[in-house]
């Protein structure tokens, strides 16, 4: 038996008992088989090539003197690339006849047996094919892989270097006593975090001073609200040193449809970080790149070093072009969109649209309980047209849900589905009675106010529609109202490259090249106080909204204040 007794990032984590061989699974349910329920996504051998030279793990090094772990080994592409190198460089070194010296240089976590088993005799059997003993190949097999759950077991540190691909779990796929346990150790693991961020929390809680990780996965939590907390503790404890934009390469053995990235982050002073996006995964292209994002040099024509990658807690901005320093002067030159009167909201989610959602003339109820309703197809080019749907509104004024009592054709409209709808997460507290609610309350007062329609997922910001204020939104639209600003302007200013800019600076990209403009996002876009702006640059601003015309970029730029071409970035992403 052993105990896990430690603490990380000064939080105290109770002992917890696993055996080392083999260790089950915590929580009740067994652990997951499939290569897709646990996560296991395969890096292609040229990257992992690449990544293990950014950390460092070189034939020409000592290498049975640095300890490298790999905390997701699936089958092994990471570790046995790993052993090859440390195999070659312990074999031209002094200890060639001493395969003791190799007995803490790896250190490999599988948590499912049976992969477990097959990658230690695939490493004995490479051990042998090197040269080391039958005996002393089936002990540091055993010494290296361990049957654990990395997040829960006793893998003893520091390491030099940790690097890998850590799996991509949903929270929905852990057991809750799992996941709970997870969260009382991990405080990175917030909101909708996916499993692989309290991989880099632990991780990098187990780096030597000077150690480097190198993780490859999804890049969401450099951006999302989720990866706040892991943002903070990389930026206070240790530095990005580099970030390598993977998407659009084939980086994995699978399409992945996540929007990928490498980072290598040291336990060491912060400090610029180098950035580039990734355009082949060739070894030879990838052997050049890393040569310039490890060269002493500020930088080269294809690396660009970012200075200053985030402003507090907030998303990392580590686009290497001029896009970054565009951002940074209107976020300088300007107030956040919420601080100058506007508002950031999402439409409606009812929770089951096929009962709530249907052609406005066809909803038999009354008419104080349905409201037409704009979905982001009803949203095109600028434009609202709407579709004839509407929305069922099962709320009163005043914030409760209305008696069916009252409203005798809703209850007939609503009975013949009591039963689904009471089955809904939203409806269980209180089945009887809130059974016919909608997961997000219904606000009339929303429809009557002349508003922005934002569609969710588009590629660029150029379908965003003044709304007069005769439809209420659907979940798939977010909004803008504004208590100042006059919204023919602000639609004229945010469909001319502002929107797509802040966007796409911020907001995590998916597959297709496709940007959410989530309200996360929204509320990072900057624009003037609409007091400050001239009269007469107010009314060129709404004829061009009014029109559906794009600005031209030298009346961004008066409406900024910022200086002739300064905003010229616009006409190269417009370009693109």
């Amino acid at each position: 038996m052993s105990v896990v007794a430690g603490s990380l990032r000064g939080m105290s984590i109770q002992p917890l008992l696993f055996e080392l061989e083999p260790v089950p699974a915590p929580g009740p349910q067994p652990a997951p088989r499939t290569p897709k329920e646990r996560g296991a996504v395969f890096t292609r051998q040229s990257v992992v090539d690449f990544m293990l030279d950014l950390v460092g793990y070189t034939a020409d090094r000592p290498l049975w003197t640095v300890r490298l772990l790999e905390p997701s080994a699936g089958d092994g592409r990471f570790v046995l690339s790993a052993i090859s190198r440390l195999l070659a460089a312990w074999q031209a070194g002094p200890n060639a006849d001493d395969d003791s010296v190799l007995d803490s240089a790896i250190r490999a976590v599988e948590l499912d047996p049976a992969t477990c088993r097959d990658l230690r005799s695939h490493v004995a059997s490479v051990l042998r094919d090197g040269g080391v003993p039958e005996l002393s190949a089936r002990r540091l097999a055993r010494t290296w892989v361990r049957n654990q759950d990395f997040l829960l077991g006793d893998i003893v540190g520091p390491f030099d270097a940790v690097v890998g691909n850590p799996p991509y779990i949903r929270q929905e796929l852990i057991p809750n006593a799992t996941l709970a346990r997870y969260r009382d150790c991990y405080p990175t693991m917030v909101g909708r975090a996916d499993v692989y961020v309290p991989f880099f929390e632990r991780s990098l809680s187990l780096l030597t001073p000077g150690g480097k990780l190198c993780f490859i996965c999804a890049d969401a939590w450099t951006k999302n609200d989720y990866g706040r907390a892991l943002r903070r503790l990389v930026a206070s404890r240790f530095a990005l040193r580099a970030y390598v934009d993977m998407y659009g390469t084939d980086a994995f053995e699978e399409d992945v449809g996540a929007y990928t990235s490498i980072t290598v982050i040291e336990r060491g002073q912060a400090g610029p970080v180098r950035s580039v996006r990734a355009e082949s995964t060739e070894p030879a292209y990838l052997a050049g790149l890393r040569m310039a994002l490890t060269s002493s040099s500020a930088g080269t024509s294809t690396v660009a070093t970012v200075a200053a990658p985030a402003r507090g807690g907030g998303p990392w901005l580590l686009k290497a072009d001029r896009r970054l320093s565009t951002v940074r002067l209107l976020e300088d030159a300007a107030p956040a969109l919420e601080q100058t009167g506007c508002h950031v909201g999402i439409g409606v989610a009812t929770g089951a649209d096929k009962v709530f959602v249907a052609p406005f003339a066809a909803l038999d109820v009354e008419d104080s309980r349905k409201l037409p309703l704009a979905t982001n197809q009803d949203v095109v080019e600028g434009r609202v047209t709407w579709s004839g749907l509407g929305v069922v509104n099962p709320w009163s004024d005043d914030g409760g849900l209305v008696s069916l009592a009252e409203f005798p054709r809703l209850a007939a409209y609503l009975e013949p589905f009591r039963e689904c709808l009471a089955r809904r997460h939203t409806a269980r507290r209180d089945p009887a009675r809130s059974w016919y609610r909608t997961i997000d309350r219904i606000t009339p007062e929303l429809t009557r106010r002349p508003k922005l329609l934002i569609p969710d997922i588009r590629v660029n910001g150029n379908a965003i529609a003044y709304e007069p204020g005769e439809l209420y939104p659907h979940h798939n639209l977010y909004y803008v109202t504004a208590m100042s600003w006059d919204l023919r302007a602000l639609q004229a200013v945010l469909r001319s490259g502002i929107a797509k800019l802040f966007i796409d600076a911020y907001a995590v990209r998916i597959g297709g090249g496709y940007l959410r403009f989530q309200a996360q996002y929204l509320r990072r876009i900057h624009v003037p106080a609409w007091a400050g702006i001239p009269p007469e640059l107010r009314s060129e601003l709404i004829a061009a909204g009014t029109a559906g015309q794009l600005l031209p970029t030298e009346t961004l730029e008066r409406v900024y204040r910022v200086p002739a071409g300064s905003l010229s970035a616009l006409d190269e992403e417009s370009q693109r």
